[in-house]
């Protein structure tokens, strides 16, 4: 990736969205409650074991040598607090420190996160998902907030837009980038025409609005499926972010280019998906 100009920047998304961890790692995971007593579930790392911040240490120092990027993506997204709620040893904890509810414990494992990773010897950078911001957690100056929920109300996510960099943080827009999502016909316009400077603000916050992620998420895609579905609407998303406003305010326009990017792609041995009811003129011996 280097050798073509391409920054890599991995995402290990904590606290939620590791029950596949806690295999590897006894004690990580907070075991979950029913009437009073263990019921085999597990939910979120459990913020209120010390040995647990050691564990993350260890983890992202190796993986910040691994991947040389400024940035780390440390997720923060969709933390079920059920699990919290149901063990009587995290809400004595909550209790215990002021920390009024689950959402406090949150902002406290953030609180205990973010600093060791701003404190590694390596890169030291980060972005988090919107909920991270949205829980007032003391971010660095240099945070960029990732933008993802929304995806069909262009109204809200500008203003979450507004409100990030109103604070001053770097912003990162998804919502409206989710190629998983697929719809019957040429769905790619909504793509194409979707403004990640679209929103309400100053020229200062128009200048932290950075750019984009065009996601795929991989409940129902896998290698069979992962190329058709990914291009090249991800050439419509990447024209989107990477050409100037002169370039990208007519859709009409950008349908033959994008047409061309995809005999492009097929000739180059891809099996990209067609973008309109038309046909690909193959290159032939």
């Amino acid at each position: 990736a280097t050798d073509r100009g391409i920054r890599v920047m991995p995402e290990f998304d904590t606290p939620g969205h590791t029950l596949s961890w806690g295999f590897g790692q006894p004690g990580l995971l907070t075991p979950c409650y029913s009437d009073g007593q263990p019921n085999g579930n597990y939910g979120p790392v459990d913020p209120t074991q010390e040995a647990n911040y050691q564990f993350l240490k260890e983890l992202f120092t190796e993986v910040m040598k691994l991947f040389p990027d400024h940035f780390l993506h440390l997720g923060g997204d969709e933390v079920p607090f059920g699990c919290w709620e149901s063990n009587p040893d995290v809400m004595a904890f909550i209790n215990d420190n002021n920390l009024v509810d689950a959402r406090g414990l949150e902002n406290y494992y953030f609180s205990k996160l973010l600093p060791i990773v701003s404190g590694l010897p390596t890169n030291n950078g980060y972005i988090v998902w919107e909920e991270v911001f949205n829980n007032n957690v003391a971010l660095a100056n240099d945070t960029i907030v990732h933008i993802w929920k929304s995806e069909d109300n262009p109204t809200e996510f500008n203003k979450e837009i507004e409100r990030v960099t109103a604070a001053g943080y770097q912003a990162l827009l998804s919502s409206c980038w989710y190629l998983n999502y697929i719809s019957y016909g040429e769905d790619w316009h909504k793509y194409y025409e979707c403004d990640p400077q679209g929103f309400n603000g100053t020229a200062e916050q128009k200048k932290l609005m950075i750019g984009g992620e065009a996601c795929v998420w991989g409940e129902f895609i896998d290698r069979t499926n992962i190329i058709t579905i990914s291009w090249p609407r991800g050439s419509v998303v990447a024209e989107r972010l990477w050409s100037d406003a002169e370039q990208t305010s007519n859709t009409d326009l950008a349908g033959p280019r994008l047409e061309e990017q995809r005999r492009r792609m097929y000739n180059r041995g891809h099996m990209a998906a067609p973008l309109n009811p038309s046909y690909c003129m193959a290159d032939l011996d």
